[in-house]
């Protein structure tokens, strides 16, 4: 068990670091400060080693070595770190994928868009509340609350504002219909009893508001930076990853009809092009033996 941990850590942690630092010195990867790669990557590995499957099986046991080597890779890109709660990692039969949580999308909205500040709030009934719309953007103009408000505690909405460094502002406001239709869409059961939508709804609703106003913020965004293709890879590889696990899981419990486009001669993106597969990298593969990964 042990030697093969050490073996799995060798071909994948060892990999991502190197591949980080060529991202580095080709310029195409910058790092805050307070940012260190090395430390999110041995934070990422203690976690990992605690990271189990449906089943309850250790994910480095389960996993492919792409899937971990790619989440690992798509964490550290996002300047993200597991320590501090900006990222989880999630099994979905063999693959292993790196998602993050609503303080992650912060952390990478404003690394990549330079936005100076973002904070939510929920509106209660019977708070002082009118937002206008000019040309299509949303701007709170007075939000006014009381303790009665507060101590009723019925929730009608919630609002998340980002300022950029030019101090204009992005505000994304949704009815707490929205809110729990979203909830919905999530593997968490947010209507049962006891679960943390309804023991601290005023901190779930503003968590769901800013996810969906950072979202909607980045993608607007025409940047192509490393660090926006590794964002919206970990927007659809969870996603996929999710709906192949069912697939397999369903294959022999009853027929599932799938529709499926084949595009034989497409490209690769520019994501996938910077993310593993050892099956089709040689390189790779004498990197588990211990020869230089690169």
């Amino acid at each position: 068990m042990g030697e093969t941990i050490a073996l799995v850590k060798k071909s994948t942690v060892d990999i991502v670091a190197d591949k980080i630092r060529q991202f580095q010195d080709s310029g195409e990867l910058h790092f805050p400060a307070n940012y260190s790669p090395e430390n999110a990557l041995k934070s990422a590995w203690l976690v990992l080693q605690s990271v189990e499957d449906k089943a309850h099986r250790p994910a480095l046991e389960v996993c492919t070595r792409d899937s971990i080597a790619n989440s690992l890779l798509d964490m550290v890109v996002q300047g993200l770190n597991p320590a501090k709660n900006q990222c989880y990692f999630i099994v979905y039969g063999n693959k292993l994928t790196c998602q993050r949580s609503y303080l992650g999308t912060m952390a990478v909205t404003k690394s990549a868009t330079g936005a100076r500040d973002i904070f939510a709030e929920v509106v209660y009934k019977g708070d002082d509340f009118a937002f206008e719309i000019v040309r299509g953007k949303k701007r709170v103009t007075k939000h006014v609350q009381t303790v009665e408000t507060i101590e009723q505690g019925e929730i009608v909405g919630a609002y998340c504002t980002l300022v950029d460094a030019d101090d204009r502002e992005f505000t994304e406001f949704m009815t707490i219909a929205e809110i729990k239709q979203a909830w919905k869409q999530s593997k968490m059961n947010s209507e049962s009893e006891g679960s943390t939508h309804n023991k601290f709804p005023q901190e779930m609703c503003k968590k769901t508001v800013i996810n969906r106003a950072c979202k909607t913020f980045l993608n607007s965004s025409d940047d192509s930076s490393l660090v926006m293709k590794h964002y919206r890879r970990t927007e659809t590889e969870a996603e996929q990853a999710s709906v192949e696990a069912e697939i397999s899981e369903n294959a022999n419990q009853q027929p599932i009809d799938v529709e499926y486009q084949f595009q034989d001669s497409q490209a690769p993106t520019d994501a996938e092009q910077s993310s593993f597969d050892f099956d089709a990298a040689p390189q790779m593969k004498k990197a588990a033996s211990g020869d230089p990964p690169f």
